[in-house]
This record gives structure tokens, sequence and C-alpha cells, in this order.
């Protein structure tokens, strides 16, 4: 049986909607070190975007209205994102500065926490929350 994805995707991303493709992307970029792997756009409106880390596709996502699409942000809709994102980091204190240099709201500022993982939490500029977490030295 052949392989039912396209070339270099994994079997689940999340697929986010934004209300700003470009300022996401940039978000992104600055705040956690993401790549840009593809954008589609339609008359110089961005449509879709696709971003990497560490060279693994991580995350899609397309502005509210996208091909007709109701859907809305956590902080559009005035609510909180129901979902969460785990992301590994080499340094959840520089990355935790970094998103909330990038216009992140601090959730839980860096700890150490029982589970054995460094962790701490943003809510990004459209209101989905991520965890950075890198796991204690034993």
């Amino acid at each position: 049986m052949t392989d039912p994805r396209p070339a270099d995707m994994p079997w689940l991303t999340p697929y986010l909607t934004v209300r700003n493709a470009r300022a996401s992307i940039a978000f992104y970029q600055a705040a956690f070190g993401f790549a840009l792997r593809d954008v589609h756009d339609e008359d110089g409106a961005v449509m879709h975007v696709e971003m990497t880390y560490r060279g693994q596709m991580i995350v899609m996502f397309a502005p509210e209205g996208a091909f007709g699409s109701t859907a809305m942000t956590p902080k559009s809709a005035g609510a909180t994102a129901p979902q969460s994102f785990y992301l590994y980091v080499d340094d959840v204190d520089a990355t935790h500065r970094r998103a909330l240099d990038a216009g992140a709201k601090s959730l839980t500022e860096p700890q150490d926490q029982f589970w054995g993982d460094r962790f701490a939490q943003i809510e990004d500029l459209d209101g989905y929350r991520w965890a950075l977490a890198r796991r204690l030295s034993a």
C-alpha cells in the first residue's frame, strides 16, 4: 500500500485559525524558531501556511474566513482554547522570554515540575496556549 500522505508530512498536524497570517508567521518564527515551509496566497492574501520545527512539520494555519470558513481564533471568539500544545525546547527560560518579547502573554513562569520537566506556559497572539518544556537531567 502506498503512503497516503504528501512527502514529509506527519500523520497528525494541528491546523489553526489565526487572525493575521503574516503576524502569526512572524510570531512563531521569533518566539519558537519555527521555519516557514510553505505559504499559499491568493491575490496577495495569505490563505494557508505550513511551518516546521527542527525539520518536522509542526503546524498549519489559515486566517479567519479563508476558504469560506467560519472558524474563529479563541481570542476572536472570547473563549479559552480547549487544547494546548506541548513543545520541547532547548531552553525554556529563553524561549519563554522570546515569546513574551514577540507579544505572547505569560500563563506560567518557567519552573521545575514534579514530572521531570522544566515548564512554562504562554498564550500566543490568537489565544492558543503553548506549554514550553525541557526534560530535567536525571
